[in-house]
Order: structure tokens, then sequence, then C-alpha cells
């Protein structure tokens, strides 16, 4: 089959590799019909990870069933899935819990699996022709009968929307409060949608891509330009000076400023600054427990300058970590079904899987108009 290989940082190439196959009875084989390139797959792409030589990308999927093993007993072939990107086992301690995103079997030695993504176990991801499932019965996300119609709705539950949702769900956001959040890429983009879904009366998105902080006003959140505004002052003018009562920090470890020079530590510092006394932040930018690359000398040993006296001082909590998407695909699904939410809104293209090199190099470069990619490797 065709898929999308890592070779070297910003050397993503399609070549031909081995099929997957069903390797145990739990599996399941899906052809892939969507799957979208991520910001975090960026991270790999610059080679700021350890991501192996040869890995196929893709942790954003959806498809339909090609086959099954013959201990899956709910999934049928024909089936429309959604794949979130964690994979979990649905029976380890954690999974147990919710906490899919940190399964203690699927890669051992390690609290965390997911497709295509460094340090995450031995799975290849989904940008190519077929993705094999493990655990089918537990990771698949059976769609409703529109997933045809609304695909590339739907794709999104594989990791973009539950992630910003779970951004939300960390802060704490409920309804009638004032949310800031740090990071107009998609994941940030679809944290305002999230918190304005629950009823924020007032979201703010901190960015400076002007086709971004377009979309958020398109979606009713307020766009604040931080290479024309201090971010922090801008919030407190909106807040009249109190802070936001969330903040959602969507950026990561190499976030940087209008000039471009990185500082892993100044979206979480700024969210200090921009949230009010005893406010709630939700940290799902990628952070690393390590990153020799970089040019912060504690961040190379996976550690930041935080503001930790102010953030004690103001009596605030953070939650952090990957998301568990288990934990609302399938309840943000059926706001898509219904027709209350379309987070495809923030979709610029729909490419070929032969275009994803291309569309690599356009995307990291944070090209005007190049807000999320989706690529079709197979017909539906």
């Amino acid at each position: 089959m065709k898929a999308l290989v890592y070779r070297a940082p910003r050397d993503v190439r399609i070549e031909h590799v081995a099929d997957p196959r069903i390797e145990r009875p739990t599996d399941a084989l899906v052809r892939i019909t969507s799957t979208n390139i991520c910001g975090s797959d960026l991270h790999m792409y610059e080679g700021r990870t350890s991501v192996e030589q040869g890995k196929v990308l893709g942790h954003e999927n959806l498809g339909r069933v090609e086959a099954v093993g013959s201990a899956v007993d709910r999934v049928k072939v024909g089936d429309w899935v959604c794949l979130p990107f964690n994979i979990g086992c649905g029976f380890c301690e954690n999974c147990e819990r919710g906490l899919t995103g940190f399964c203690l079997t699927c890669n051992p030695g390690f609290a965390g699996a997911a497709y295509g993504y460094a340090d995450m176990g031995p799975y290849n991801g989904g940008q190519a022709e077929y993705l094999r499932v493990p655990y089918a019965d537990f990771n698949c996300l059976v769609l409703p009968s529109d997933a045809g119609e609304k695909e590339s709705d739907y794709v999104m539950l594989s990791d973009i929307w539950p992630t910003g949702w779970h951004a939300t769900e960390l802060a704490g956001v409920r309804p009638g409060e004032s949310v800031v959040v740090y990071g107009a890429g998609p994941v940030g983009l679809l944290a305002a949608y999230s918190a304005l879904l629950k009823g924020a009366h007032r979201v703010m998105v901190v960015d400076r891509h002007p086709d971004r902080l377009k979309l958020a006003e398109q979606i009713g959140a307020i766009p604040i330009d931080d290479s024309k505004d201090d971010p922090v002052e801008a919030v407190m003018k909106l807040t009249r000076g109190v802070g936001a009562d969330r903040g959602c920090e969507c950026v990561g470890w190499q976030a940087h400023d209008p000039e471009g020079h990185e500082h892993p530590e100044i979206t979480l510092n700024r969210l200090v600054a921009s949230v009010r006394a005893t406010g709630g932040i939700g940290t799902v930018g990628v952070f690393v427990p390590k990153d020799p690359k970089s040019a912060d000398t504690l961040m190379q040993q996976g550690k930041l300058a935080f503001d930790f006296g102010a953030f004690f001082t103001k009596g605030q909590f953070m939650g952090t970590g990957q998301c568990n998407v288990k934990a609302y695909n399938r309840q943000l699904a059926r706001m898509i079904h219904v027709g209350r939410a379309k987070p495809s809104f923030l979709v610029s293209h729909h490419l070929t899987l032969d275009e994803a090199p291309d569309a690599y190099r356009h995307f990291d470069a944070r090209e005007r108009g190049w807000t999320k990619v989706v690529l079709r490797p197979a017909a539906a």
C-alpha cells in the first residue's frame, strides 16, 4: 500500500510499504478515507522528537472496516469508524478509569500508546491506505448513517475536537464564564468552539496569524493579535481588570514570540497573568520530557521557567496531559449527527495522499490559508 513515511527532518515521502494485516484476533483493518495532518505531526516533521526513520505517520484517522479478527464482536465489516489517536486495551487500570490516553498495556513501560507517533509504541499511522486497529471493539467509534456525508466533521473526533474539549474540561469551564485560549491552531480553535458550545459568555483567542484569528472571530470569539497588542493587557481590559475565569494552553513547548524566537514558558506564564485569582488553566499543548535541540537550556531537559510564585499566590489550578479521546468522542459525535456542531469549519484543504509531502511543507510554514489539512487516501 501507499503511505506517508518519515525519513528525516522535513523529509516525508509517499512510499509503498507492506500492507497491514490482522495480527491478533482482536484486530481490525480499516481502509482510511480521511486522515488529518495534525500540529503535533509537525514536531516530528521538524526533527524535534525521537521518531524513528521509516515510521508511517498519522494519528487522526477515519475510514471503513475492511476485515476483523475472530474475536471482534461489535465492529462489523463495512462500518464507518473514527479512531481515537490513543490506543487503549480497555481492561488495564487506567482504561477502566476512562484514562485511555494512558493505557498501561499497549506500550509496555510507558503509559500511553498512539498511531504513528514518537515514543508511543510500535504502531504505524493512518496517513496510508490501510490501518491496523488493535482492540478494535474498544477503540473503534462506530459512526451513524450520515458518516459519509459529514466525514470532514467526524474525522475531527479522532483528536483535535476532543482535545480542544479536554482543554476546557481541565480548565473547569462553566456556562456564563469568560475564557482565554492561547493558540489559534486547530486545537485552540476547537477549544474556543467548545467553550462557546458550553455557554461561555466571552471567549478570547490569542494568536498572530490573520487567517486563524478570522476563523476565531467567525465562530464568535474575540481575536487578540499578540503581534500588535500585549495579550495580557488585552485580556485584562476585556475583563475589567479581573482576568478570565478560565484559560487554555493550546500551543506547547515550541511557543515563540512574534519575532520567531522560541520561549517554551511564554504561554503558560501569560495564562497565569491572564486568568483571575482562583481560576483554572487547561494545558493540552504538547510538552516533552526533553528536547536537546531547543535553544532554551531548561527545555533541553524538559524544564520550564514557570511563574509558580504568581500561580500559587493567585490560588489557580491547572490540569494537564493528553486527551482521553474516548471520554468525549461519542457525545461529541451526537452533536455532529443532530447538527449542533460542525467542527470542519476550520478545514482549509482536502488533498490526496500523494499531495501530503507538499502539504506538510505549507502547513509547517504556517502559510496563510493553511489552517487544517484533510488527506483522502482511499475512496469511500
